[in-house]
């Protein structure tokens, strides 16, 4: 029996893969760094600061921890600027959908994400109040593939963990549900989510009986 879903955000709920592409570009090409859209999928699920040691394993130089860190401050000044672009438009197909189905059946709903800017995009993008529980990057001290997110979240709803499902599109992130003991719903392909099932490219091919078996 599942009594709550969990989501990631970026990616499941609303897509910011594009925002974060931009930060980090600025920052990569100010410092003469190779970065791609290759490079950039690397990064999905991870946090800031392991972006950004991701990013510079190209670096012609060493960075000192002073230096990383105003680097990611500026990523995310940058980042938290395009954020103000976003709308309830957003919203990816099929979330708002699914989400009224879930409520309605009084399945528990959370968001859990390492970003430290999820609360900001939820709000911009009207769905702060969907949801019972958020935790996210400024809550964690460990994040994806860690447990901690997820745990945390379970904790929050008073839910045990074997009856959570997270629904992720990130191989961070589903490494992080399985390790907290929870069921996981993939989005993506099982080209990028090797091994996953079940799955579906986005929330619009999911209803409420396939994500939990409920009618």
């Amino acid at each position: 029996m599942i009594d709550a879903v969990i989501f990631d955000l970026d990616g499941v709920l609303v897509r910011t893969d594009g925002l974060h592409y931009r930060a980090w570009k600025v920052i990569a090409d100010a410092e003469g760094i190779e970065f791609d859209e290759r490079i950039n999928d690397q990064l999905r699920g991870v946090s800031r600061m392991e972006s950004l040691e991701i990013i510079l394993r190209r670096a012609t130089r060493a960075y000192t921890p002073e230096e990383k860190q105003a680097l990611a401050e500026r990523k995310n000044a940058i980042y938290r600027d395009l954020l103000q672009s976003l709308c309830p438009a957003d919203v990816l197909p099929g979330v708002n959908e699914l989400l009224s189905g879930l409520s309605a059946r009084d399945v528990a709903l959370a968001v859990a994400s390492s970003s430290k800017n999820a609360r900001t995009i939820l709000d911009r993008c009207g769905l702060t109040q969907r949801f019972g529980v958020i935790v996210d990057g400024n809550d964690i001290s460990r994040s994806k593939p860690d447990p901690q997110v997820f745990l945390m979240a379970a904790e929050k709803l008073g839910i045990p963990p074997e009856r959570c499902l997270v629904v992720e599109d990130a191989e961070a992130g589903i490494l992080a549900a399985r390790r907290a003991g929870m069921h996981v719903f993939g989005i993506g392909t099982p080209r990028n989510l090797p091994g996953v099932e079940p799955i579906a490219e986005s929330l619009s091919q999911v209803n409420v009986a396939t994500l939990i078996g409920r009618n």
